[in-house]
């Protein structure tokens, strides 16, 4: 009888930490996707912010300016991925909404290349499908690492055309290349979801558990910036 209650209290006790564990995810992905629309919400406004605004836009990209703009996104993912670990939380949070805003600047062009209806058409066909991939990758069974190293040479490939591209400036290529980046983009939406869900752990403490967020929400943002983009090139309609 004592056998029996012990192993009931043991059951009863793996419940309720699993219940735990299951109501500390919904919270950490809850704020990593909070991060991530944030982030998004103020990309957008600045980007349409300086489009709307002549002076500025052409002061940036009419100067060597531009090149700053349009560089200094990738350094600061950089720093983040490199540096997250010493920086305090409120470090690592400026350089992100720092990243999203120059991220901002440096799309403003859209606006001036592309109708403003079809920019928001594709932005909502983006969410949908970046909403359906990331649901996809959080509840799947299936493990996905396998997915990794496939789409990181794909990822790879795609910068490498890209750049041939300028060169060649062929629209067979820009084509292909913006049908392939989709294929890529949502097949990483899936599997950086998996493995966010899966970083989480229930022992890390507020700041480690904050430092994750944000590092995840940067990779969930920039797979949604690329798809849009990749989209945007393909049934975006120009000015």
């Amino acid at each position: 009888m004592a056998f029996g209650n012990q192993r009931n209290t043991v059951t009863v006790a793996r419940t309720v930490d699993r219940a735990v564990i299951d109501e500390g995810l919904r919270a950490y992905m809850l704020r990593v996707y909070n991060y991530m629309a944030s982030a998004l919400a103020l990309t957008g406004v600045v980007a349409y912010g300086i489009a709307q605004t002549p002076a500025l836009f052409n002061a940036i990209y009419g100067t060597p300016l531009m090149w700053v703009v349009m560089l200094a996104p990738l350094g600061l993912v950089f720093l983040l991925s490199a540096r997250v670990a010493k920086m305090s939380v409120g470090a690592a949070q400026a350089t992100f909404w720092v990243f999203a805003t120059l991220m901002g600047a440096s799309l403003a062009y859209i606006f001036i290349i592309y109708t403003e209806t079809s920019i928001a058409r594709v932005f909502f066909i983006t969410a949908g499908t970046f909403g359906a991939m990331s649901l996809y990758g959080y509840t799947t069974k299936k493990d996905l690492t396998g997915w990794g190293s496939f789409l990181m040479m794909g990822l790879i490939g795609i910068i490498i055309a890209s750049i041939v591209n300028i060169f060649l400036a062929s629209s067979a290529m820009h084509f292909a290349i913006s049908v392939i980046g989709v294929l890529v983009f949502v097949g990483l939406t899936a599997y950086d979801t998996q493995k966010i869900k899966e970083s989480y752990a229930a022992s890390d403490s507020g700041e480690v558990a904050s430092k994750k967020a944000i590092m995840g929400a940067l990779r969930l943002y920039l797979d949604f910036i690329n798809l849009f983009l990749m989209m945007l090139r393909l049934f975006g309609n120009r000015n």
